[in-house]
């Protein structure tokens, strides 16, 4: 459909420039032949167009793809720091409770020993 288009408008563009009162310098193709390139070359453009909105679309994908890798990554580092953190904060809360229970029966043992 848009190769259709294209050779219509082309045609008409021909048509026009055959209007033209200036003599355009011989080519010695015929008019045939020149809507045929004009229209093989339109169909290596729009083809060249969509190779290239293609590899740009590639390109931003990979881009995205790999910041979400990378997000990730680092959601997966903060995770464990902050679960190495817990971890240590159990740690200390147990010891500190364990030295306060200690300290209380050291206290009742002096107690009872009075």
């Amino acid at each position: 459909m848009n190769k259709l288009l294209i050779a219509l408008g082309l045609a008409a563009t021909v048509a026009l420039v055959g209007c033209n009162k200036e003599k355009a310098p011989e080519t010695g193709a015929t008019t045939g032949e020149h809507l045929e390139n004009a229209a093989d070359q339109a169909g290596h453009d729009i083809s060249n167009a969509a190779d290239e909105a293609a590899a740009k679309t590639q390109a931003a994908t990979d881009e995205a793809a790999a910041k979400i890798d990378a997000a990730g990554e680092e959601a997966a580092a903060k995770t464990e720091a902050a679960a190495k953190d817990a971890k240590q904060a159990a740690k200390d809360a147990t010891a500190a409770t364990a030295s306060a229970v200690e300290d209380s029966a050291a206290h009742v043992k002096e107690k009872a020993q009075q």
